[in-house]
């Protein structure tokens, strides 16, 4: 997660961590859960040596990446090489912190036992 992006992540974090998702982030992140009273995995970035965090995505120990983005797109960043380990293995991978709300809000509604109402893009758009 980002920096600038931690605040919203980590309430958004502390949320799938209570619908019993086991968390696992690099130091930065993880310190942040941590100081919210989460529970978290330290995990090795890259650089720090195996086993890092795209060997647990290739060893399919990660079943949901939740990445956003910091100073672009560059192969050699971290943020790149885990999003291109998902995206290459077919584990989702969300960059936006929008898009993981509305995911954190339909498993909330699932678990509570309430039906989510939804329409497809295109009808979304047939209807405007």
């Amino acid at each position: 997660i980002a920096d600038k992006d931690k605040p919203e992540a980590i309430f958004l974090l502390t949320r799938f961590a209570a619908l019993g998702f086991e968390l696992y982030a690099t130091d930065g992140t993880a310190k942040a859960l941590e100081n919210a009273g989460c529970k978290v995995i330290r995990v090795n970035k890259i650089a720090q040596g195996t086993p890092h965090v795209v060997d647990m995505i290739r060893g399919a120990q990660i079943d949901v990446v939740i990445n956003t983005l910091t100073k672009g797109k560059t192969p050699t960043r971290d943020g790149f090489r885990i999003r291109r380990a998902a995206v290459d293995l077919n584990i989702p991978c969300l960059t936006s912190l929008d898009t993981a709300q509305s995911v954190l809000h339909v498993m909330e509604k699932f678990k509570e036992g309430r039906q989510v109402n939804y329409i497809s893009l295109q009808e979304y758009f047939m209807e405007k």
